[in-house]
């Protein structure tokens, strides 16, 4: 039996792993959704491929994507953080990521949860996309467009429509693993 996938992961095992345990699967963890959130802003002008390699190194470096933490950082941790080999140091995507911790904190303390405000966007469910192949799937929608305006609203950096989309896609809020992809039903139930 052959067993069809997403072409996008390109036989990398980083990729490979990621396209067969994450991404796509709805997510619902405050803490999961922020490192999401993160990781999608470093990725942008990047390869996802490099966002990978750098996972780990970069979960260390911003203390277990811990917002509360994160949201404490003062210009020495800054520095720090941009002298480090490990992430992509770059100084507005750092910043960001600061800023960002405090914004998740306040829509958590005003929704009762990170989850229950994100979600919101999609009415709490996954819109299950039924693309037959890669060059199909979007980089924006109308619902990542209306996610983008009100978190840059809210202050929230690095928070594109295409970003939020790409955010979307990681956190299972659309599921757009293509029909013959083996995950496309995994993912769905």
């Amino acid at each position: 039996m052959i067993i069809t996938s997403c072409p996008w992961h390109n036989n990398e095992p980083l990729m490979i792993e990621y396209h067969d345990k994450e991404w796509g699967v709805p997510l619902h963890d405050d803490r999961k959704l922020f490192e999401f959130l993160v990781l999608d802003a470093f990725q942008a002008g990047l390869s996802w491929a490099i966002i990978l390699k750098k996972r780990e190194s970069i979960r260390a470096a911003f203390d277990g994507f811990e917002p509360e933490k994160i949201s404490l950082y003062d210009e020495k941790k800054i520095e720090e953080l941009l002298n480090n080999p490990g992430i992509i140091r770059n100084k507005l995507k750092v910043r960001a990521t600061v800023e960002n911790a405090k914004m998740f904190l306040k829509v958590r303390d005003e929704f009762g949860s990170f989850d229950k405000y994100i979600w919101q966007f999609t009415k709490g469910k996954t819109i299950k996309n039924k693309w037959t192949e890669l060059k199909n799937l979007p980089a924006k929608s109308e619902i990542s467009d209306i996610m983008s305006k009100d978190m840059q609203k809210r202050g929230f950096k690095f928070v594109g429509s295409t970003i939020c989309y790409a955010f979307m896609q990681a956190a299972g809020m659309v599921n757009d693993h293509i029909v013959s992809c083996f995950r496309y039903k995994e993912v769905g139930k």
